[in-house]
């Protein structure tokens, strides 16, 4: 990491930079005249059709002119350092988990820059007046928010940070310079539900559009969990639901979208049917777990699933909550004569309470799928195994230690029905 400006990593070629004659390893000090700390800058300020860019070169300070027009500059950047979180929530994931994990788990980010360029989500307690006025300047918009409850009370127990400002007050700074915002509350029962979570979502709801959505995901509790939370039950997602669609009729009336959105596994835990997909809108927070399986269903029942002969088996695997739903795509599939077989796999690293796909990890796919799997067979496997990494599972274990101990060959597959049956094509 430089002390000032910011270095060049890669350069793509036949580019405006490529062809100024930009290296990698210059360090960007300027562009414009304005000074260059990050990749914010270098998307902000790399945005105009001429460039007048100084860097330095083994020392020495040296000027270019590009005339970049519409064209990509063409310049990957080193990453920024990540700005820490101060709080200790009562449900922080990263405090719940065990040792000899991907270091990048370890990680409690709280950065409104990666907020803006990944959708990570933040809680604006570490925001200074000068972020707010970057933020201003450049229009980082949208910004993905952790709310949890508008009750000020309420929200610094849960974030463990008394000193943090009443939310509220941050969101409208945010409102007033006309930054969109999404925003969560991770449900924690007997916290934050009821008439909490009533005043939280009317709360956000004076300040829409600028609070664009908001997401009411349950708490996850692995089994290293210390604080004595409650995970959602049958009951509480019962309860959440109605809340949660009385709300969205009164929203859709109003605003023709339902502002307010529930994730997926309240409607398992109810053990309720989903709503109509139409009611995601665009899914606004579906990396949030809100939509992703109601859009996977309306996508598998739109494929055309030709017949085929194949010789050897399909194997894939899912974390328990979502089988049921897979497995009905999969039958599908068998109907057409694809030899495929689905196996719901439990957490047996962050316990039985964590049923989602991407927490499973390589000793859990090893071994929930050992009595299953025969040599010759392909295995698909979920990408969402591996989000952080290019094909290491969180506890370390490669693509290729999968297929060294179970001797089969492994496939990573994007998590759509699309995608499996290219991958079963191919």
């Amino acid at each position: 990491m430089v002390k000032s400006g910011v270095k060049i990593e890669y350069i793509y070629p036949k580019t405006p930079a490529q062809k100024a004659g930009l290296k990698e390893g210059d360090i960007i000090l300027s562009i414009n005249r304005h000074s260059v700390k990050d990749a914010l800058d270098l998307m902000f300020y790399g945005e105009e059709d001429f460039l007048k860019i100084i860097v330095e070169r083994d020392g020495k300070k040296i000027s270019f002119n590009i005339k970049k027009k519409t064209k990509p500059l063409g310049i990957e950047v080193e990453p920024f350092r990540i700005k820490r979180c101060i709080n200790k929530c009562l449900f922080c994931f990263v405090e719940q988990l065990p040792k000899g994990l991907r270091k990048s788990l370890y990680v409690k980010d709280e950065d409104y820059r990666a907020s803006f360029l990944y959708g990570n989500y933040i809680t604006l307690t570490n925001l200074t007046q000068k972020d707010y006025e970057r933020i201003k300047k450049m229009r980082l918009s949208p910004l993905y928010i952790s709310v949890h409850a508008t009750d000020p009370k309420i929200r610094n127990t849960l974030l463990g940070n008394f000193d943090a400002t009443p939310i509220m007050m941050e969101l409208k700074k945010l409102a007033r310079i006309k930054i969109r915002m999404h925003t969560q509350i991770v449900l924690c029962p007997g916290f934050n539900d009821g008439e909490i979570l009533e005043k939280s979502i009317l709360d956000l709801y004076k300040l829409y559009p600028y609070v664009s959505s908001v997401a009411i995901v349950p708490v996850g509790l692995t089994k290293y969990h210390k604080n004595a939370l409650t995970p959602v039950t049958k009951h509480t997602a019962e309860e959440v639901i109605k809340t949660v669609e009385k709300f969205q009729r009164r929203f859709r009336k109003k605003h023709g979208v339902s502002f307010v959105y529930l994730a997926d596994e309240f409607y398992i835990k109810a053990e309720k049917t989903f709503p109509d997909l139409n009611n995601y809108d665009d899914l606004p927070q579906i990396e949030n777990g809100v939509g992703m399986v109601p859009l996977f269903m309306h996508k598998a029942v739109k494929l055309t699933i030709p017949s085929m002969k194949l010789k050897k088996r399909f194997v894939t695997f899912t974390g328990t909550s979502f089988y049921p739903y897979l497995f009905d795509f999969i039958e599908k599939l068998k109907k057409k004569n694809i030899p495929i077989d689905v196996y719901p796999l439990k957490n047996n690293l962050f316990g039985e309470t964590i049923t989602v796909t991407g927490l499973l990890t390589g000793e859990d796919i090893i071994k929930g799928l050992a009595s299953y799997i025969e040599t010759g067979d392909i295995l698909l496997i979920p990408d969402v195994t591996m989000k952080d990494s290019e094909d290491m599972f969180i506890d370390n274990l490669t693509i290729s230690d999968i297929e060294k101990i179970l001797q089969i060959k492994a496939i990573k597959i994007n998590s759509e029905p699309e995608s499996l049956l290219k991958a079963i094509k191919t």
